[in-house]
């Protein structure tokens, strides 16, 4: 069977992209601008980094609520103490007996963490309180080191709570898969755990169940609600594979209509699946994953709080060893200087600095994991929140990625049916691309009644078109530089034609049978029907340039843009040009962000601030190598995603604005009279504001990406 050569409306890949995939990953070089640390920064009061400290909020008497018990027991003692000695109900030995007990409730996780932090030689948070309740106590002041304690306990069971909230959106996606899989043998069906499916096997999935793994459909028919995996709302419909095997070794080529993920829900038709992964490799399984990695990867705020932290801790330790001296030049007792000193190393406990980002971003990022949205990370997310600049893929990412047949145009005198059929009958012989979108296109033109006509001899002429025989007639279809040098010259008129849909964008193609022209078609590939509508959103969000680099002519390129309502676009683009533009961007706007499939894209993805890719679900090599990706092939989860970004920024700025001014305003007051319980009181409530303002992020909805 012949094919012609026509020009491409696809993009190709360099030898080197390979390597750029393999080596790109979310804490690569390419990347190290964004996540400098790339290490585990290990707060107490985040615990967002390795879940060191949790364990002793997880275990305990009382479960994973025994810090929260422990602090309310804490709280009920110091209230009972302080009740029984106003009213003079218990001696001054008892009241103080039940403060001291309350020490031990309050003081008891936050000793255990102060003294891990120790070990590390590391001066935390939890030991900054430890010292000022225990100055406290030598100060004979009991009930206020309770109230301290109970205050910072409380602060800080909750806060773990309400992370833990945010921690439970991410692992809910681990347990939508169903712990059993109903397999297919010769002697009928087994049920065993997925775990013990192995690529090949069989399984049964009956209507309303969840698919137990990654695979695709061999029998039956149904709809899907993928939306567990990829966030579409709509349940998309599926049909079985034409070749098992071949679709087995080529899993990641499977057409979306065939291929399920585990986790999604199946409608109302019973399928048979062919498992294509184990469950530990499932598309869910891995997102899960590299959500949970995404916890430890440090945002530039993240580092920069890290890094003040680290600074901040060993300074405010020092002023208080320093406010110590001041009875050298105040004419007071030891004792006042001394509660200054500790009412000060209260004021000063950066609580709420270290649980500000972390907060934010656990919440940003399991927002958009149950949106079908994988964001990996901490920078990604910030990186998208403040950019102003995207560039983006044509073929695939802006357009369908599939050429149709979108203009006609008789010679005059000439009948279009006559041209369509011709076009047809010559075009069934080829299987490019084109060729395909004139057969598909043709057909759905030509009316039922008109008998089709048959093609022979059809072969290619090499880069220009195809010629064959219908009816006893040449024939050919190919480009102007066809007749201008093979089929002896071109009409003015036709040629007029054919520029006229060059201009437009369009892919042409001049149809000629025996010596008369009947006419010029003009294929290319259209954009998405949600582009347009995209774009919109995205200037609305605050991103002013919308750029379109294509290895197309320009032509076709500024077609697209005017099309969709890009700002700009790059035409005739290799990918060593892509990467050398998305720099060159980079260095005017500051940080960019690449939209592309993850594959052909992968250079200049790897060169923008964030890689972002489209269809990952479907996509080994697109999971590994983006920054952001969006789960299904569905444009539209863009403003989402921007949007999101932009509110998670201005959640991290709002925490840092409190965190950093209820500190400043703290330290003078306490250093001018206020006592430990109200800096406390203060202390603590901001650090539960701040983690609050983070969780309203996980209530952000689609309908907002608009209007955030």
């Amino acid at each position: 069977m012949a094919e012609s050569k026509r020009p491409e409306d696809a993009e190709t890949s360099t030898p080197d992209a390979d390597a750029t995939r393999k080596s790109r990953s979310p804490g690569s070089a390419a990347h190290a601008h964004d996540n400098e640390s790339g290490g585990k920064e290990d707060h107490d009061h985040g615990a967002e980094s390795d879940g060191s400290h949790d364990h002793g909020h997880e275990g305990g008497i009382f479960g994973s609520n025994t810090e929260l018990i422990f602090s309310l027991l804490c709280g009920a003692l110091l209230l009972a103490g302080w009740l029984l000695g106003k009213y003079g109900l218990v001696s001054t030995t008892l009241e103080t007996g039940l403060y001291v007990v309350a020490y031990v409730f309050g003081g008891f996780f936050t000793l255990r963490e102060a003294v891990e932090n120790i070990r590390r030689r590391r001066f935390e948070i939890d030991t900054l309180m430890l010292v000022a309740a225990a100055g406290a106590a030598a100060l004979g002041e009991w009930a206020e080191g309770a109230l301290l304690l109970f205050l910072f306990s409380l602060g800080h069971s909750l806060e773990h709570y309400a992370m833990g909230r945010a921690r439970r959106a991410i692992e809910a996606l681990s347990k939508l898969a169903p712990e059993t899989a109903l397999r297919k043998r010769e002697s009928g069906t087994e049920e065993v755990p997925i775990s013990a499916l192995e690529p090949g096997d069989v399984v049964v999935v009956k209507p309303n169940e969840r698919m137990p793994a990654d695979g695709f459909v061999i029998t039956g028919k149904s709809s899907v609600n993928q939306a567990p995996v990829t966030g579409e709302s709509i349940p998309v419909d599926k049909q079985p594979v034409d070749d098992a095997q071949q679709a087995l070794g080529a899993f990641d080529r499977v057409a979306a209509s065939s291929r399920v993920f585990a986790g999604t829900i199946n409608g109302s038709g019973s399928l048979e699946v062919m498992v294509a992964k184990r469950s530990t490799e499932s598309t869910m399984a891995r997102v899960v994953k590299m959500v949970t990695e995404a916890q430890q990867q440090q945002s530039p705020t993240q580092s920069f709080t890290a890094k003040f932290e680290r600074i901040f801790v060993p300074s405010v330790l020092g002023f208080v060893g320093a406010l110590l001296l001041a009875g050298l030049v105040l004419d007071e007792p030891f004792s006042a200087t001394f509660y200054r000193a500790m009412a000060v190393l209260v004021a000063a406990s950066p609580c709420a600095l270290a649980i500000s980002v972390p907060s934010a971003v656990l919440s940003g990022v399991a927002r958009a994991a149950r949106g079908g949205v994988l964001i990996k990370g901490g920078a990604p997310l910030e990186n998208l929140g403040v950019l102003t600049a995207i560039a983006f893929d044509k073929t695939g990412t802006l357009t369908e990625g599939k050429p149709k047949l979108v203009d006609v145009q008789a010679a005059p005198g000439v009948d279009q049916e006559e041209l369509l059929a011709v076009a047809l009958a010559v075009e069934m012989h080829s299987d490019h691309p084109l060729a395909a979108a004139i057969v598909a296109g043709a057909k759905e033109r030509i009316s039922g009644s008109s008998q089709p006509l048959s093609a022979e001899d059809v072969h290619s002429v090499t880069g220009k078109g195809v010629k064959g025989r219908v009816g006893g007639d040449d024939v050919w279809i190919g480009k102007a530089k066809l007749f201008a040098e093979d089929a002896g010259g071109l009409p003015q008129e036709i040629g007029s034609i054919d520029q006229h849909l060059i201009e437009k964008g369009r892919t042409t193609m001049i149809v000629k049978r025996g010596e008369r022209f009947l006419g010029v078609i003009g294929v290319m590939d259209t954009p998405r029907a949600a582009a347009a509508d995209v774009m919109r959103k995205l200037q609305h969000l605050g991103v002013k340039d919308l750029i379109m680099i294509s290895g197309d002519n320009q032509r076709v390129a500024d077609a697209v843009a005017k099309t969709v309502g890009l700002s700009e676009a790059k035409g005739e683009l290799m990918p060593d040009d892509k990467v050398a533009f998305i720099k060159k961007l980079s260095a005017n706007e500051g940080k960019v962000a690449m939209v592309g499939d993850g594959v052909n894209d992968a250079p200049a993805m790897a060169s923008a601030t964030v890689g972002i890719a489209m269809g990952a679900a479907g996509s080994d090599v697109a999971l590994e190598t983006a920054d952001v990706a969006l789960m299904a092939d569905d444009l539209t989860k863009l403003p989402f995603v921007v949007g999101l970004s932009r509110r998670a920024s201005g959640v991290i700025r709002q925490n840092l604005w409190v965190s950093l001014g209820v500190v400043a305003v703290l330290i003078p007051a306490t250093l001018f009279g206020l006592n430990i319980g109200t800096a406390v009181l203060f202390h603590e409530g901001s650090t539960l504001i701040v983690v609050i303002n983070a969780l309203r992020l996980l209530a952000y909805g689609d309908a907002k990406a608009a209007s955030a």
